[in-house]
């Protein structure tokens, strides 16, 4: 084993090191299943704008994204201007009403008890099928996340690779190191320690997509030699004989295209593990913060995994003593060249962070489903100790189960994160934004849309071989539209007593209320009380 190879092993090692701190920190401030769900609700808006976006971008920030416009220009990027703007209104319109109304709705601490509660669902249906689509689709989805560790450790620090030299991890000791260090973290710190792990993780990518591009302009001598590299490369065709235009957003795209890359934005109206964290706020007005700080955030990695393309195809232009094998480890490749070993290894610490970021979210979610949404449901109710072990228990069955899965490495089908984030945004988004803004939406029509989502965009991702052109479309789009019909059309159909509208229409106009911050001393058990002191826990 080399000097350099130690250097990189020792960053790594760092990194886990640190996350493990974290985790056991978290899991002090724990004392109930709330705490550890959901941070008793006191979390700072800058934590949960980074431990958002740490969760939702996973490793397409730092591989997926350079690696599609390296090898096919800007026209790759719609995919990431639709998900900023996503994200954006998200932030604006969902945040602030979903953190007053689960709060006003019984206290809700997830998306199905929140739905159970925001409708009077007496029935529950809504409730377990709810969190049975949660947690079978975050399990297979979990494991994809663990496959992915799997694969990237054995890719950097395997036979083969390109970054160390005298090491042999396979597969399946990466994958178990992966996953043991994320479960470790997320078992004892639950949602906080998910939570402040993402933000150290969100960081790292952050800055590491910020120096990889700058170091590359400024060892070219400018951002003109840059333009002059790629121009060079777009004077030739490529391997498969095509000319490409990679400053051109328009080159080769096509509606289809273009509808299906934006429309990826639609989704995070609807992902469990992204829209919890607007629950855990200290306050519905906390969401602007919470939105400028996020937001930022995402724009600023964003452009910094485009020029991350843009600089590499022009750095192996200049230098083809250089090759490039995947154009998905353009990142990865320029920080092994560029920096000192140990920085390399934070680089590397960085994509890890990516994947882990994502697993621990979707951990905490699926615990949720299995312990609030369905254990709960046949009438167990356990003292607070007992319920903040059973979250902990619940994270460790899902691991296993998604371990399990990940054993065999071709078990990761990356089209499932893609069907995932369809049909979550498809199934989920349409009744959150309904639930949030039309009072007289029923719990039959809530059904309606969960359902009509998830199915329509299940078929529509199995047509792709059919010869109607747009089912090319991606299914997120039928899926949603189809959704939010069908949940006003039933819901018109549906319409409950004069009782229980009178309840739901109190809570509904209760939570206008919180967000306008009209009375919030009434509503808010974080106020100031009457005595003059306030009642908030420390802050997160």
């Amino acid at each position: 084993m080399d000097l350099n190879t130690v250097y990189l092993i020792a960053a790594i090692l760092l990194y886990f090191g640190a996350m493990i701190f974290i985790g056991l920190y978290a899991a002090r401030q724990n004392s109930d299943l709330d705490d550890y769900m959901l941070a008793g609700r006191n979390m700072k808006p800058s934590v949960a704008a980074l431990s958002a976006g740490a969760s939702d971008m996973s490793g397409w920030l730092l591989m997926g994204l350079p690696g599609a416009i390296y090898a096919s220009g800007l026209v790759e990027g719609w995919m990431a201007i639709g998900l900023t703007v996503g994200a954006w209104v998200n932030w604006k319109v969902v945040a602030p009403r979903l953190r007053s109304y689960t709060e006003v709705a019984g206290n809700s601490i997830t998306i199905p008890s929140f739905l159970e509660n925001r409708f009077k669902d007496r029935t529950r249906i809504l409730r377990i099928v709810s969190g049975l689509i949660i947690l079978v689709f975050f399990t297979f989805y979990v494991s994809s996340g663990m496959v992915a560790g799997g694969k990237f450790v054995e890719s950097t620090f395997g036979p083969n690779s390109f970054y160390a030299e005298g090491l042999e991890i396979n597969y399946l000791t990466g994958m178990l190191v992966v996953a043991g260090i994320t479960v470790l973290y997320t078992l004892f710190g639950g949602f906080l320690g998910a939570s402040l792990t993402d933000v150290a993780q969100g960081l790292l990518m952050f800055v590491s997509l910020l120096l990889v591009p700058i170091f590359v302009i400024v060892t070219m001598g400018g951002w003109d030699a840059v333009v002059e590299g790629i121009r060079a490369v777009d004077a030739v065709p490529n391997s498969e004989g095509e000319m490409v235009d990679h400053l051109s957003m328009f080159q080769n795209a096509t509606l289809i295209g273009v509808l299906s890359s934006v429309a990826w934005g639609l989704g995070y109206f609807g992902q469990p593990h992204i829209i919890v964290r607007f629950m855990a706020l200290r306050t519905p007005q906390d969401a602007t913060t919470g939105r400028r700080v996020g937001i930022t955030w995402m724009a600023l990695s964003v452009f910094g995994a485009v020029m991350v393309a843009l600089v590499g195809i022009a750095y192996f232009q200049a230098n083809p003593g250089t090759t490039l094998d995947d154009s998905e480890t353009v990142f990865l490749v320029l920080s092994a060249i560029l920096f000192h070993p140990f920085v390399a290894g934070l680089v590397l610490a960085a994509v890890l962070a990516a994947i882990m970021s994502t697993i621990s979210s979707q951990l905490i979610v699926c615990s949720s489903a299995l312990v609030e949404d369905l254990y709960k449901v046949v009438g167990k109710h356990p003292s607070p100790r007992a319920g903040l072990w059973l979250g902990r228990i619940g994270v460790l069955i899902v691991s296993v189960i998604a371990g399990v899965l990940a054993l065999n490495p071709e078990a990761s089908v990356l089209e499932l994160v893609s069907f995932a984030w369809a049909g979550f945004g498809a199934a989920f988004g349409p009744v959150i934004l309904l639930a949030l803004y039309w009072e007289k939406f029923t719990s039959w029509g809530a059904m309606a849309a969960v359902v009509s989502g998830a199915a329509v965009a299940w078929f529509w991702s199995k047509a792709d071989e059919m010869t109607w052109e747009w089912f090319g479309l991606y299914e997120i789009v039928p899926g949603f539209l189809t959704a939010l019909i069908l949940g006003v059309v039933v819901s018109l159909f549906t319409q409950r007593s004069r009782r229980v509208n009178e309840e739901i229409n109190r809570e509904f106009t209760g939570a206008i209320d919180i967000v306008a911050g009209r009375e919030m001393a009434a509503a808010d058990p974080k106020a100031t009380t009457a005595e003059g002191g306030s009642t908030a826990a420390p802050t997160v």
